[in-house]
């Protein structure tokens, strides 16, 4: 990821409909076998089908194949999962899915096309990857939703855990304030265009001396943009990036990158020591709340899942 792009910036088919689906992908006999319900969850079915997609892309994903009834649970909790939050009015929309799906995609570098394909490529129907996103993501804002306020954690507290840790609760910090700069390369440009604008960027590295001449110069320069200051504490960022920016004068140009849009560069208008937040800080408190989140999780779905109706054919 590149300096400026951290400073700019987690249904099923009818059961008519996927028997049709399996008779055209072909397997007669077999898949029609695999039809066939394994359990009744609430008054909705989890077919054989199902468990042997999930099963493929627990193989995908982990590298080997889960056993059955691990695969099977996941299942039952997806469905309770999502059953309970409905009752709580979240339920996103098949674009809402869509959209993770494909930002899934895009983490890992593929277009959803893309993603889908491989997907395919391994037997696995998309849906199979759609249905563990959705159950996922109600999941998440139901429990954030509904246990918030005992799900906060105390400043007190992660002073006093990071005390246990060994390090000083209030280790040295900075806020930064910073303008993203960009020389603009048109895509597919041959190497040395990249090479004539990373000398011009090196050539303006020795003349900008503040953020005011950094504006003058970018904003009158053709095919170069300069961003709206960006506010980061340290914790904010990650540490090369601190390293780096703790290297750089104030008012001066961090050292240029080349990326997909050009040249690309930050300048340094401004660095202040802050206790408002530390990097260890940071690590600290969301370790504390992701723990708090687990066991909330963990005691909600067993509630519900004691509460739902079950039934193994």
């Amino acid at each position: 990821m590149t300096t400026a792009r951290l400073l700019t910036c987690r249904r099923s088919l009818p059961l008519s409909l996927m028997l049709a689906v399996v008779l055209l992908l072909g397997g007669g006999g077999v898949r029609l076998h695999a039809q066939t319900i394994a359990v009744m969850v609430n008054g909705e079915p989890i077919t054989n089908f199902d468990i042997e997609q999930r099963a493929k892309l627990g193989a995908l994903t982990a590298g080997k194949a889960p056993d059955r009834q691990t695969v099977l649970n996941e299942l039952i909790d997806e469905k309770v999962k999502i059953k309970e939050a409905k009752k709580f009015g979240v339920d996103p929309g098949a674009g809402d899915i869509d959209q993770a799906f494909g930002g899934m995609a895009q983490r890992m570098r593929l277009s959803g096309d893309q993603l889908t394909k491989v997907l395919e490529g391994k037997g696995i129907r998309p849906d199979t990857l759609k249905q563990r996103i959705k159950a996922d993501m109600v999941w998440s804002n139901l429990v954030r939703g509904r246990f918030k306020e005992s799900l906060q954690v105390g400043e007190k507290d992660v002073a006093e855990k990071v005390k246990e840790s060994g390090e000083a609760a209030e280790a040295e910090a900075f806020e930064y304030r910073m303008q993203p700069v960009v020389l603009i390369v048109p895509r597919g440009a041959p190497p040395a265009e990249f090479d004539g604008r990373r000398k011009e960027a090196e050539t303006l590295r020795e003349r900008v001396t503040s953020c005011e001449e950094a504006n003058t110069y970018f904003k009158s320069m053709r095919n170069t943009a300069i961003r709206e200051i960006v506010v980061k504490t340290s914790a904010d960022l990650p540490q090369q990036l601190r390293d780096l920016l703790d290297k750089t004068p104030i008012g001066h140009l961090t050292s240029p990158e080349v990326t997909k849009q050009g040249i690309e560069m930050v300048a340094l208008c401004g660095r202040k020591a802050t206790t408002v937040d530390t990097p260890k800080k940071r690590e600290t408190r969301e370790k504390m709340y992701g723990q708090k989140y687990e066991a909330k999780s963990k005691a909600y779905l067993q509630e519900v899942r004691k509460a739902a109706m079950i039934e193994y054919r």
